[in-house]
């Protein structure tokens, strides 16, 4: 390969068994990121990866070149042009012989090729490859495209599992990047005959972003095209959808889908909308007040009173009666027979029970018999194998989407931990994968230590990956994360965000260079952290293969 400089060894900056500097030309365009290889002793090959980036003359001070420009002569041009060159601090990440020992003054330095990488990255001989993205390095003639893979056992278990992905909304591409992983997984289990098998349940939280994940997206570019070949990639959009709507007798007013789309969709029996009965959803009345303070556990006192049937909670049966019991315990002076529940707490309770209640008109006491009506707990406890569940939850309150979002995740659990009598455990995926954007509302640092949502976040975290419950995260700012949701995950994807984010502990690992980078990177571009990779990976990945909606 193109030899492109040598290394110097200073007395105040020596070479190290961590990093190296080398002289370049100055006109050579090199990036953070890029990887270089140089010879070392025994004919082995050191692998760094480009850190940092300066430029170097023989003038004495700022002084002296404002004085070499006729006193601050902007057009003026110098008799005698400055020695200057470029130096770069590399980071070292491998050698060929597994040699860590300095290198030494005055070898010489080469750009690498894909082989070369792929060594140097630990991206070579992948076992269980998953695409995640392409590595892009150098420019003009010398520019080379270098696929990039996961071991998928770091990802979806059984080694590592769970994805965080942050950045700030709108120019990150969380979603796509998430869902092109997805795709990828799909395709790969597609294709799998083995014991292993997977399932998805997708929550659509913005727009209608995930709710034609099945049609083709028709504005795919040449470039884009490219990756999903360099990556052996289907072109196809995602196989085996079905869509879950909050329930109302006027569509539009729960969903942002157009509601011709989702007629077809019914048409096709592939579009459901989903309620909540009193019979079977009672218990899981805990969930609407996930994000509520309660230091004293009087809303949870409240629930189990009213689940466990005491007082004259017994022979209520919808939900509408419900919340007429409840208001006469709110009424001055009754306390019910609970008498440790005060009457503040049940006007408390009251007020957040009707205001759901009267928002959401999912809850409800029948379904219809043509089977366009389902539970969710149901039909989530039936999912098969590559199926994928997209409950779309954009338009409701936060507290019902915590409520749904929280339903969810109980109903995946009941499934795993084997608590569904009706399936052999043979029918069940392996492994299945939730997707979640705007993590910041239910795993937040400011969320009540004793919000059942966050107590089942924090349990599919740190249990899930021998359950097979995988969790693929998303949220503007990593550092509103709670400490032991974001430290379970393997897999930390960071899109572009600010200098205050950057600033934050959960960033004191990344180089300075990486960290400003982080402030100016593209849609379609990430910085990778997985177990596998010996360095932070900059990947690139195209545009969704599934319709794309320009919400507002």
């Amino acid at each position: 390969m193109k030899k492109i400089g040598k290394i110097i060894a200073t007395e105040k900056v020596p070479t190290t068994v961590d990093e190296f500097y080398f002289w370049t030309d100055k006109h050579l365009i090199i990036k953070p990121f890029d990887v270089v290889k140089v010879q070392h002793i025994k004919n082995s090959v050191t692998f760094g990866v480009v850190e940092e980036i300066s430029h170097l003359t023989d003038g004495a001070s700022f002084l002296a070149g404002y004085i070499s420009s006729d006193f601050g002569e902007v057009e003026s041009s110098s008799n005698t042009q400055r020695i200057g060159m470029n130096y770069v601090k590399a980071k070292v990440v491998a050698n060929s012989e597994n040699i860590y020992t300095p290198v030494l003054d005055g070898y010489t330095v080469s750009l690498a090729d894909e082989e070369d990488v792929k060594m140097a990255l630990g991206l070579k001989g992948i076992k269980n490859p998953l695409p995640c993205g392409v590595i892009e390095m150098y420019e003009d003639e010398d520019k080379i495209t270098v696929p990039v893979h996961f071991n998928s056992h770091f990802l979806i278990g059984p080694e590592g599992a769970h994805l965080n992905i942050s950045g700030i909304s709108g120019l990150a591409s969380k979603t796509s990047y998430a869902m092109f992983l997805l795709k990828a997984i799909q395709e790969q289990y597609l294709k799998n005959d083995s014991n292993e098998s997977v399932a998805f349940v997708l929550l659509n939280v913005k727009g209608r972003d995930l709710l034609a994940i099945d049609e083709p997206n028709d504005e795919l570019t040449d470039s884009d095209l490219q990756i999903y070949k360099d990556l052996e990639l289907d072109v196809s959009p995602f196989k085996n959808v079905k869509y879950f709507y909050p329930y109302s007798k006027d569509i539009k007013s729960t969903t942002y889908a157009d509601i011709r789309d989702v007629e077809s969709q019914k048409q096709l029996k592939k579009a459901f909308q989903y309620k909540y009965l009193f019979e079977n959803d009672k218990e899981s009345l805990d969930l609407l007040f996930s994000n509520i303070d309660d230091p004293t556990q009087s809303m949870e006192s409240i629930v189990n009173y009213i689940t466990s049937g005491e007082g004259h909670f017994n022979g209520i049966t919808n939900w509408e009666d419900l919340k007429e019991e409840i208001k006469k315990h709110q009424e001055k002076g009754d306390t019910g027979k609970d008498k440790t529940i005060s009457v503040l707490s049940w006007r408390k309770f009251y007020r957040l029970f009707r205001k759901a209640l009267e928002r959401n008109l999912f809850f409800s006491n029948s379904l219809k018999r043509d089977g366009t009506e389902v539970r969710l707990q149901e039909s989530i406890k039936q999912i098969k194998k590559n199926d994928i569940h997209v409950i779309d939850i954009a338009k409701l309150d936060e507290e019902a989407q915590g409520f749904v979002f929280g339903d969810v995740m109980r109903a995946i659990y009941d499934l795993k931990l084997g608590q569904i009598t009706d399936r052999e455990e043979a029918e069940i995926p392996s492994k299945i994968v939730i997707f979640i954007d705007e993590l910041n509302k239910y795993g937040s640092k400011d969320v009540p230590k004793n919000s059942p949502i966050l107590r089942q976040l924090l349990d599919i975290t740190e249990r899930g990956r021998s359950l097979g419950i995988i969790l693929f995260a998303a949220e503007q700012f990593k550092s509103d994360i709670h400490d032991r949701v974001k430290g379970n995950c393997a897999t930390h994807a960071y899109g572009r965000t600010n200098a205050i984010e950057i600033s934050k502990p959960d960033y004191q690992f990344v180089p300075p260079v990486y960290k400003s980078m982080l402030t100016r990177l593209k849609q379609g571009e990430y910085i990778l952290q997985n177990p596998v990779f010996r360095s932070l990976l900059n990947i690139k990945f195209p545009r969704p293969l599934y319709k794309q909606f320009k919400n507002g």
